[in-house]
Order: structure tokens, then C-alpha cells, then sequence
């Protein structure tokens, strides 16, 4: 029987593999679901690049809110006009790669055409989870040399993207932890100074939405109204789950499937125009040591970094489809596939004139724990 070689499909062909795993790759990552081509959207997705006088670049452009009162009556108007400001934010961009290898024609026993498919499922799960990982890692400020469960990531080639260097830590004022004794938001937002008795409630998702509002923290407009997105771990979201007034809430409210929203899929659920989520890559300290590097004052807390997010809480540039190479080892009798992907992210921020500082433009991260019931 003959084998197909990837070698020898044409251009277009090699396109439609290429645009089949990025779709397949889009579709199993979470992060995707939550893109939008506008400043109206949690992930701001930028697909081309903006000419400028340092070349061709990835731009996400930020407005800020004008700073004036206006002109009373029929006082000069002309030349006490108020210019927009803007603030550009230029998103690095790298590639990340990888591929498979088999051992040979005798040890696969399959044809390359299998190989290839079940190749491309893999690589397509590997690129969709790796792309959720460093979003969640950029949202909350966390170096890529961590893993999402608060482990060391040992001999990975994550730090090395050109983009890693940007992953900067919440600013001041974007910044708390939920106080479990008291039941307030603290701005003494510290890993050190969590509780186990921290765990997420009713009360804070209220009073996190108050304090965004007040610290203008702009939401995506849907249907007329200013919305937010909450992504907590599964464990953290369970510990939410048995506060009996968010309960009450949720089925006061009525959940819903929200299957036709763009935005995401169904697993989510929205209350007082809060949409919560879950997602195992959520910043937490689950895989950390206790009593070594765990989160609290003896280190020995599992914590969980909620992240609070209104429009353009991350910056994504996306730029083209991925590329397959297949190369031929062993006079053909191995057959390696590599894909390979350009992006980069950055997490947006700007000046406040609100709080006269520089702060991160949508997102705002509240230490938590997630230990007890």
C-alpha cells in the first residue's frame, strides 16, 4: 500500500492542515472562547500587524477617559479643547513549537497518514492548553517559569519567549485579598498574609464588583449593560458554591447555558451580570510545598489568585496560521511532524487618572483560599 508524504502536498493542502489544527487548537482552549476583534471584549485579539515608524507591530491602543469639565455657557469653547488620550501597547510576538517523532515503519504498524492524524490531535490539545496556561499566567503577573499550580517549571522554553519579559505583576491598586474573618476586601493584597479561613463568598463577588465599578474598572457592554468575568479554580469554586446566599443567588437568578454566546461556552453561569467560570489553569498554590512555598504566613495555605476581568483584561496578537513541517528520517523510515505557532500576550495597562498611577487597564486579582469547607 503506498503512504501518503506530507512532503509532497501542495500549498493548499498544506494550508488546510494548518488552518484544520489551528481551529482545532482554538476550540479546545479556553482563553479563545473569550476573544473579541474589539476594545468590547475580556481578550482583545489583534490578527495583523500595525505600520509604524519602527516597522510592522503588534498595537493594542488603550483610551482613557477625558480629564476635564467642559466649557459653561457661552465661555470660549475654541482652544480649550481637550485631546484623547491614547496609550499604544506593543505586543511581543515569538514563535513556540513542537513535534512527534515515531520509531518506524515496523514499531508503528500503521500507515503515515495515521501517524499524521493522531499527530495532529495531539499537537492540537498541546497548543490550545499551553496557549490557556500563559494567558492565565499573564493575567495574574506570574512568571512563566511557574506552573499554574504554584510548581517551578523545570527545563521548559516557555521563559525564553520574547514575551515572557513582559508578564508584569498586578499593579497597587489592582490588587486585594478577601479577608474571610471580616468579611471585607483587604488592600493588603499579599500571597503571605492569606488565611485558611479566606475562602471566597457571596459578599466578596458583591464587594469586588463594587470596588471595580468605583475604581472604573470598564466591563463589556452586552445587551445594554456593563457585565464582568470571574475565573476561579474548580476547587475555589467549590468552596464559593457552599456559601448558601450565593446559591440562593444563582438559582434566584436562574442559570443559564449561554450556549449562544460568542464570548463562551456553557459551563459557565451569569448572576448580577457576573459571569463566573472555572478553569483549572487559574493561578493557584495547590501543587506548591506546605510549610515551604505554599501561600500564608507559615506557607502553608492552598490559595487560589481570582481574577476579575472587564474589557481588554489581556492582549493577544495572533498572527497567522500555524505551520506543519513532516521530515523524513532513516530513508523514510521515521517520519517526524513539527508545528509551529506565532503570537504573543500582554496583559494592558495605563495611567490612571483616577488613582494617578500607572495600573492594569482590565483586570483585577484577589488572593483567596480554598482550603476547608
Amino acid at each position: 500500500m503506498a503512504q501518503t508524504n506530507f512532503a509532497r502536498l501542495t500549498d493548499e493542502e498544506l494550508t488546510i492542515w494548518s488552518m484544520d489544527t489551528w481551529k482545532a487548537a482554538r476550540n479546545q482552549s479556553f482563553v479563545s472562547r473569550l476573544m473579541g476583534k474589539d476594545s468590547n471584549a475580556i481578550i482583545h485579539h489583534i490578527d495583523e500587524l500595525t505600520k509604524t515608524d519602527k516597522g510592522a507591530r503588534a498595537v493594542l491602543t488603550l483610551v482613557a477617559d477625558l480629564e476635564g469639565d467642559g466649557i459653561a455657557g457661552d465661555r470660549t469653547l475654541e482652544g480649550n479643547e481637550e485631546a484623547m488620550k491614547s496609550y499604544d501597547q506593543v505586543i511581543t510576538i515569538d514563535q513556540l513549537r513542537h513535534a512527534n517523532r515515531h520509531e518506524g515503519r515496523m514499531a508503528d504498524q500503521r500507515s503515515v497518514l495515521n501517524f499524521r492524524n493522531n499527530s495532529k490531535d495531539v499537537l492540537s490539545y498541546w497548543l490550545g492548553d499551553r496557549i490557556d496556561q500563559m494567558a492565565f499566567l499573564t493575567l495574574s503577573g506570574v512568571s512563566y517559569t511557574m506552573r499554574n499550580n504554584g510548581i517551578a517549571r523545570i527545563g521548559s522554553d516557555l521563559p525564553f519567549l520574547d514575551f515572557a519579559s513582559a508578564v508584569a505583576t498586578p499593579s497597587s491598586n489592582r490588587v486585594l485579598r478577601w479577608n474571610g474573618t471580616t468579611d471585607q476586601l483587604s488592600t493588603a493584597g499579599a500571597t503571605s498574609q492569606v488565611t485558611a479561613a479566606d475562602r471566597p463568598s457571596w459578599e466578596m463577588l458583591v464587594q469586588l464588583k463594587a470596588f471595580a465599578k468605583e475604581t472604573y474598572l470598564r466591563g463589556v457592554r452586552e445587551g445594554g449593560e456593563e457585565t464582568y468575568h470571574v475565573f476561579f479554580t474548580p476547587t475555589a469554586l467549590a468552596k464559593l458554591k457552599l456559601d448558601p446566599t450565593y446559591m440562593q443567588n444563582v438559582r434566584e437568578s436562574g442559570v443559564r447555558s449561554n450556549t449562544g454566546n460568542p464570548l463562551f461556552s456553557g459551563a459557565s453561569v451569569k448572576v448580577d451580570n457576573l459571569y463566573i467560570h472555572e478553569h483549572r489553569h487559574v493561578y493557584n498554590s495547590r501543587g506548591a510545598t506546605s510549610g515551604v512555598d505554599q501561600w500564608g504566613s507559615g506557607n502553608d495555605v492552598e490559595g487560589c489568585q481570582v481574577l476579575f476581568c472587564g474589557a481588554q483584561a489581556l492582549g493577544i496578537a495572533d498572527i497567522g496560521n500555524p505551520y506543519w513541517d513532516e521530515e523524513g528520517f532513516d530513508y523514510q523510515n521515521q517520519q517526524g511532524i513539527s508545528v509551529g505557532k506565532i503570537f504573543g500576550f500582554l496583559k494592558p495597562k495605563f495611567h490612571s487618572i483616577y488613582t494617578g498611577q500607572t495600573e492594569d487597564f482590565g483586570v483585577i486579582s484577589t488572593y483567596v483560599s480554598q482550603e476547608g469547607s
